[in-house]
């Protein structure tokens, strides 16, 4: 009816780009500075450190995108009431867009400190505002048109494997397939590599021929090389849900926090295809999306998030309270810390199959994305493992591979996969479980790749060989634990960390549940012995070390009670 008041029903841009009322600006000017730019002048660059959000005072700023290539595309045009920022900027990343003034420039600039300090204080203004930096991420994502352009061959080892990792890291990027682009290809000669090599362009200008995630990291400004001789109320080593948590907690309540992870963040449970059994989800969230949000959150409340970044050795001589431990970087830096939480997890466990090592990034994976699925449409797949893991990644890879063979040792899936995948699996018609069988050989000639596999019912004998590119291992991980080593952390006889009674040193001695036997030092998640290797337990885990963490900085040392005991006489003695 033409007299009905009309509701707009707000957008995915509006909600990307939302305009503040001179009310709304009113209260954030106090957060920062006015600062005036001629027409013409860049605010910030692609490939450069970012000042932080700017809120456009008078003027209009243009936004547009650019990749390594120098091709750049509109993304829109900000005018008064509008703030320019993306989720990078939270931290102090490197911006992933070009900021130029159209006209003279007036505009409120927030830096990073401030602006999470903004979204804390103002919590309307900032439930806004990380909606809009969540979306702008996601929208540059999506557009692949800004950050790094890798260019390889269709399957290059290389490129699928700086592709994951930019895509676990919630990265911009996009992938141009050298056979067929001609321009591409000549780059390729330019720079002497040939299409089974990558070639990374940077948007700084910077081209990496076959770079490591650590340099195309550094490239992008993802990596962090300060030395942080700061010291650190908590240190938590690892990035999967348990560390996540445990860093949103923490600097939720004032804690100092630094979370490190030496690949991605999210772990293992960041490459599921969807977990349906997490507690507030009915229809189920993707593990990326899950670990997505809790790695912003954590960087809303200031934690301080290093990745890639790998502990090689824990130093305990000065552990207990009131103690400083030193984390060891495999980068020769080190962090000082008053307590470490020991959230890494597990890594991948290798199989004994002959060849193994050949077939990695070449037909052997050891998780199942959307850039695995696309490789395998419409064709025949291997998957081994029989754990929740392996039945997420069938049902998701039966979405797009003729047929999907899940092999297992044991004779069933009853003891080690829950009741919703098996009965999914058993209604999914292109999934066949193998059980009793094995793994036996990986056939293929590289650099192609692989080409067939066989297995062997255990139980018959009959060992079968199928015309197989593609297989999936998914057969449990071993403990990340080597680090530990130095510092004489009680493992258990797999190598997990012992918590909470199961390490006293004594049948009298009564430690707190997540403390393992080295005082300040505690485990969470996957890594802990007797962990329930669930996404859930992880992250509960992750909550309740907070709490044990605040008792035991609360306990003053001797040499606090000592150091207090002479400032306090000296004190008398001035009087």
């Amino acid at each position: 009816m033409p007299n009905e008041t009309q509701i707009e029903v707000p957008t995915r841009r509006h909600q990307m780009f939302p305009a503040l009322t001179d009310a709304e600006i009113a209260r954030i000017k106090r957060f920062g500075t006015v600062q005036r730019y001629p027409r013409g002048a860049r605010l910030f660059a692609a490939g450069e450190p970012g000042p932080g959000m700017f809120v456009v005072l008078k003027g209009s700023v243009s936004i547009t995108q650019r990749d390594g290539l120098g091709r750049v595309v509109p993304i829109a045009q900000q005018g008064r009431g509008q703030f320019l920022a993306e989720v990078a900027q939270l931290s102090g990343g490197y911006a992933l867009v070009d900021g130029d003034a159209q006209d003279d420039v007036e505009a409120l600039l927030v830096p990073s400190e401030q602006l999470r300090a903004l979204i804390i204080a103002e919590a309307d203004l900032g439930e806004r505002i990380v909606r809009a930096l969540i979306l702008r991420r996601v929208g540059l994502i999506e557009s692949g048109a800004s950050g790094p352009v890798l260019i390889g061959g269709p399957e290059s080892p290389g490129v699928l494997r700086l592709q994951n990792f930019l895509r676990r890291n919630g990265h911009p990027h996009q992938v141009i397939d050298a056979t067929q682009d001609d321009a591409t290809a000549a780059l390729l000669t330019q720079y002497g590599a040939v299409v089974t090599d990558v070639l990374a362009l940077c948007p700084n200008g910077e081209v990496l021929l076959n770079p490591s995630e650590d340099s195309l990291a550094r490239c992008l400004g993802i990596l962090d090389t300060a030395d942080h001789d700061e010291l650190f109320d908590v240190a938590v080593v690892g990035a999967g849900p348990a560390g996540l948590a445990t860093a949103v907690y923490a600097a939720s309540e004032g804690l100092h926090v630094v979370v490190l992870d030496c690949r991605s963040f999210g772990g293992q449970a960041g490459a599921s295809a969807r977990i349906e059994n997490y507690l507030g989800f009915p229809t189920g969230i993707s593990g990326q999306a899950l670990a997505g949000r809790a790695f912003v959150q954590a960087q809303k409340f200031g934690a301080k998030i290093l990745i890639p970044a790998e502990a090689s050795a824990l130093d305990c001589a000065r552990a207990g309270p009131g103690g400083v431990l030193a984390l060891l970087l495999s980068d020769g830096r080190t962090l000082r810390s008053r307590a470490i939480v020991v959230a890494s997890g597990a890594r991948y466990r290798r199989p004994d199959v002959p060849r193994l090592n050949e077939f990695e990034g070449r037909g052997v994976w050891y998780w199942a994305s959307a850039l695995e699925a696309k490789m395998c449409a419409n064709a025949e797949v291997a998957l081994v493992g029989g754990g929740n893991s392996a039945g997420q990644a069938a049902v998701f890879l039966a979405q797009h591979a003729s047929k999907v063979h899940i092999l297992v040792r044991g004779q069933g899936l009853a003891a080690s996969m829950s009741r919703y995948l098996i009965d999914r699996i058993e209604a999914t018609r292109n999934i066949e479980l193998h059980t009793h069988t094995q793994l036996m050989q990986l056939h293929g000639e590289l650099p192609d790749g692989l080409a067939a596999v066989s297995w062997r019912n255990n139980r018959t004998g009959i060992e079968e060989e199928r015309p197989i590119r593609h297989v999936f291992l998914f057969v449990g991980a071993d403990p990340e634990t080597d680090w530990l080593r130095s510092c004489g952390v009680a493992l258990d006889t797999h190598g997990f960390v012992l918590t909470g009674n199961a390490c006293s040193l004594a049948p009298s001695q009564s430690i707190t549940p997540l403390q393992s036997s080295v005082p300040g030092v505690f485990a969470v998640g996957d890594v802990r012995s007797g962990s329930v290797k669930r996404v859930g337990g992880a992250i509960g885990e992750g909550a309740a070390a907070v709490a044990l963490i605040h008792q035991f900085l609360a306990v003053p040392s001797h040499t606090d009670k000592a150091v207090r005991a002479v400032t306090a006489a000296e004190e008398r003695a001035r009087a």
